[in-house]
């Protein structure tokens, strides 16, 4: 019986880490030993390039699996390079001691070198499932092989074996399982089919197990149970190809059987980059947004891939949140990662990768835009609501990147309920006009029926027709666009009329300052004052308001959680149509009945909120005061 030596850290503490630790996600140790084998592969074709006598043949190079339900065993076996007992010690007998790494160093100025590991822990990964190791290994050049195998932390043997090939056999004796932990799992051929798919579909050597499938009988039309060796993994990444040589029917294929989704994706993009970060993406815009998109279950990120193997399935660190729809992968050599590999370092390259995708995804959706108009506008209705949040999120950090992607509905294609964009708003405003005007609201039905709107369409302007919960705050965010200030029409700043109608309204406001007095004490506060104004077309009154909050913005912070309580209110001010007969009604009033001028001015205001979409607080007495009148 071979004698037990020592790990060389001599420490069961960090050998203990490494176990227990380091790795998140236990099904990861297959992902390790796949790439180990796949290293020793690699490294055996690289000496037969200059090692002719070696007759390495590129197609015979494989990785195969097993498990056995009966042992309790999983094997990985490969027929590269193999140990010799000296890297057994310096390898497997040495915790963070990397052979590949070694190997990576000594040839890093020569071409074809993609050697996956850096650490040389991710064996280690392996005893979160198993509570024994076996190893044996046959090094190319040599006739004999040796058996390395260990418990864990106390220790591991080595001795003499026997092995007709080159290569390494590794064998995991999986732990028995417990009430928390099913190891079995790991034996079921699905579940390595699927680690494989998830993990390792992209290493370029097969990777085979016998399987049990079914076919047809010959000449029967009755199915048969067989067992046969498949390769379950693709080996070539569509991404690595030319984006000449892929067709659109490959990527919805492939995007469709790697992202589960039904339906085609509206854009896909095919990404090759080199210079200061190389990698490649494959990026696809979905056709609908997913049932949890817009719930904190969501989860962002793209798939992230170090040379053909997952690191991370979401690395949300890759897109911005105002993409975060887009569904896809980055694979790069350049990522410096942390020594489980799954985590990144949060290093320059990565950095530069995400700034280049944020560009190129916003150039595509630009591109699509001004291409195929429907298309963009069916990609708006899914996600157009994330890109306004995005103007307004992070303090505005990225609205100038994102102001030309986002779309409004306007008093311009209101019956066909068209979109239009800043930049195409702008382009049609008359001369006259010194601001952007919106109006904002439930629907755009709804708002077309403001006073100020039906005023300011009247005066030849376009009006911008806000209809969702975060626009108005976006517009807010963005304050102006090509040097045009954006007005909420139902605001005090709003300014139409010529300077000698604004005169004689002023002198209007300035007669009346006893009326309106009366009306204000009538209403008991619920106004900051009450004024004649000429913004109203046809209409005898309305509300607006002061300051930076609107009507709109104290409705959607009254949506949020306690939000009825402790919300903000909009300051309001209670707006009388200087040119309308109830003017001059509210005018004789004044002089002849207080009584009655305080009933018409709470039945205007409970008109203007009902106008404005609130709520009336009295409506019984409201009632009462209409049938009286009648």
């Amino acid at each position: 019986m071979a004698e037990k030596k020592q790990f060389q850290t001599e420490s069961k503490k960090l050998l203990d880490m490494m176990i227990n630790s380091i790795y998140t996600h236990k099904e990861i140790f297959l992902r390790e030993l796949i790439s180990n084998a796949s290293d020793a592969l690699d490294k055996l074709y690289f000496r037969s390039l200059t090692e002719t006598s070696l007759g390495v043949n590129r197609g015979d190079l494989a990785i195969d699996l097993a498990v056995d339900e009966k042992t309790r065993t999983i094997t990985i076996t490969d027929n590269g390079c193999g140990m010799t007992p000296e890297e057994l010690e310096n390898n497997l007998g040495t915790i963070a001691k990397s052979g590949s790494f070694d190997f990576k160093q000594e040839n890093e100025k020569k071409e074809d070198v993609d050697i996956i590991g850096q650490f040389g822990v991710g064996f280690y990964s392996a005893f979160m499932v198993a509570d024994r190791i076996t190893v044996i290994t046959r090094a190319v050049g040599s006739s004999d092989a040796w058996i390395w195998e260990s418990e864990g932390v106390e220790g591991y043997t080595v001795e003499k074996g026997s092995r007709d090939e080159i290569g390494t056999t590794i064998t995991l004796h999986l732990k028995d399982d417990t009430e928390d932990e099913k190891y079995g799992e790991y034996l079921q051929e699905y579940r390595i089919r699927e680690l494989v798919r998830k993990y390792s579909d992209y290493i370029r050597y097969p990777i085979r197990m016998e399987v049990e499938t079914s076919r047809k009988k010959q000449d029967s039309d009755e199915y048969e149970t067989i067992r046969e060796v498949q390769t379950l993994n693709s080996m070539t990444p569509l991404w690595k190809k030319n984006p000449t040589e892929v067709s659109q029917e490959e990527y919805e294929h492939f995007y469709q059987d790697k992202f589960y989704d039904f339906e085609k994706p509206t854009k896909t993009i095919h990404v090759r980059a080199e210079g200061l970060a190389t990698y490649e993406a494959l990026l696809f815009i979905p056709a609908r947004a997913p049932y949890n998109y817009y719930t904190t279950d969501y989860e962002k990120g793209l798939q992230l891939y170090s040379s053909g193997v997952m690191i991370m399935e979401k690395c949300a660190d890759l897109i911005p949140d105002h993409f975060g729809f887009v569904r896809g992968l980055v694979d790069s050599a350049d990522l410096s990662l942390n020594i489980s590999r799954e985590m990144l370092q949060h290093d320059r390259q990565l950095k530069v990768m995400a700034k280049a995708i944020d560009k190129k995804i916003r150039a595509e959706l630009e591109k699509l835009m001004n291409s195929d108009r429907a298309a963009y506008e069916k990609f708006f209705d899914a996600f157009g609501l994330q890109l306004k949040f995005g103007l307004y999120s992070e303090y505005g950090m990225h609205k100038d990147e994102l102001k030309d992607l986002v779309m409004f509905r306007s008093s311009l294609a209101q019956e066909d309920k068209k979109y239009v964009t800043l930049k195409e708003y702008l382009s049609r405003m008359p001369e006259s006009q010194t601001a952007v005007y919106y109006a904002c609201g439930e629907t755009v039905d709804k708002i077309a029926l403001l006073p100020q709107v039906e005023s300011v369409r009247g005066s030849g302007f376009e009006v911008l027709y806000l209809t969702d919960d975060v626009d108005e705050f976006a517009i807010k965010m963005l304050a102006e666009y090509e040097g045009k200030k954006f007005t909420n029409v139902c605001t005090e700043k709003l300014d139409l009329g010529t300077d000698e109608e604004k005169e004689a309204l002023k002198k209007e406001n300035e007669d009346a300052t006893t009326l309106f007095d009366a009306m204000k004490e009538a209403l008991a506060g619920a106004v900051s004052a009450v004024r004649f104004t000429n913004t109203l077309g046809s209409h005898p009154v309305s509300l607006s308001s002061e300051g930076e909050l609107s009507v709109e913005m104290e409705k959607v912070l009254g949506k949020m959680p306690g939000g009825e309580e402790n919300r903000a209110k909009a300051t309001l001010v209670l707006e009388i149509n200087a040119s309308h007969p109830v003017a001059d009604k509210l005018r004789a009033l004044a002089q002849s009945d207080k009584s009655r001028l305080a009933d018409y001015t709470k039945i205007l205001y409970a008109q203007a909120r009902l106008i404005n979409g609130l709520t009336i607080d009295n409506p019984a007495e409201i009632s009462a005061l209409v049938c009286g009148l009648m």
